[in-house]
């Protein structure tokens, strides 16, 4: 590492760089979920809240406060009226950002920019249906409250990771929680599994979203071309690049089909998006996906 990173004059600048970033980041994730209907996600099970689930006949031994007089009046037997039982769900969320997530091949945002912003647009959803957040790879457990959206961008902000690619290392995550990991999945699967494994062994459901800029996924590189890692570790020079694309693209799908298998075994759900496509279609999908469970 370069000694000139730590003098006081970059100390300063990088930081005051992050504070710049910080309310822009903030703001953009905001306003984007602003876009999504929000909602409670209930447990669509019988219980203690306010939303209206269903009638049901009256039992023997049902009080008779339970009962919906209007809704019996319009026939000859009595119901119940029930409300669907709202507990405070906790989300935790897994952002890449190792190297290659800084990879955007146009006028884009880079991978990791687009994984922070989505991670921190959910995390306002949940907070504000009344659900906890937080982050994977912080020791704090999920929590609400605005401030707890203040710590969570704050982290998105810090170094990232200087590997090539980036593994889950998440702390414990709550019984029955729900998780969303963004990445590229590019790396070695093998954390991954582990990870999967573990959260699947408390009750943990979730959401994979691989997030690839549409040049990785065209590869539209021809003649003499130079690949290398985001970190430099790796270079790669070749006169012919197009000869590569098929073997690439081979690969890709292969990745895809071991990642959509795992998620198969953990009961977790694979999604895809490219930077060039909307966030706000992106952060909606995701969102509906971690609606109530059935």
């Amino acid at each position: 590492m370069d000694a000139a990173i730590h003098t006081p004059g970059s100390l300063r600048a990088r930081s005051e760089a992050e504070a710049s970033a910080l309310p822009q980041l903030l703001l953009h994730a905001e306003r984007l979920a602003a876009t999504v209907l929000m909602g409670h996600h209930g447990r669509k099970r019988a219980g203690p809240g306010d939303a209206f689930w269903q009638y049901r006949s009256a039992q023997p031994g049902d009080p008779r406060r339970s009962i919906d007089w209007r809704q019996s009046a319009r026939t000859d037997a009595h119901f119940v009226r029930e409300t669907e039982w709202q507990a405070a769900q906790a989300l935790t969320i897994w952002v890449d950002d190792a190297a290659s997530m800084q990879f955007s091949g146009g006028d884009r945002p880079s991978k990791l920019r687009r994984a922070q912003t989505l991670a921190l647009a959910l995390a306002t959803l949940a907070i504000r249906a009344g659900e906890r957040a937080g982050l994977a790879n912080l020791a704090e457990p999920p929590k609400g409250g605005r401030a707890q959206l203040m710590a969570m961008a704050n982290s998105l902000m810090q170094d990232g990771d200087r590997s090539d690619y980036g593994t889950p290392r998440p702390q414990t995550m709550p019984w029955g929680a729900r998780a969303v990991f963004l990445s590229d999945f590019l790396g070695p699967p093998e954390k991954l599994v582990d990870a999967l494994t573990s959260a699947a062994d408390r009750g943990v459901e979730g959401i994979l979203l691989q997030i690839l800029d549409p040049e990785e996924e065209a590869f539209p590189y021809d003649g003499r071309t130079v690949f290398q890692s985001m970190s430099g570790a790796i270079q790669f020079e070749t006169l012919k690049a197009s000869r590569l694309r098929e073997d690439y693209l081979t690969r890709l799908a292969e990745r895809r089909d071991t990642l959509n298998g795992l998620c198969t075994r953990t009961g977790w759900r694979f999604m895809t998006h490219h930077t060039d496509e909307s966030a706000g279609a992106a952060l909606l999908s995701l969102h509906s996906a971690l609606g109530p469970r059935r």
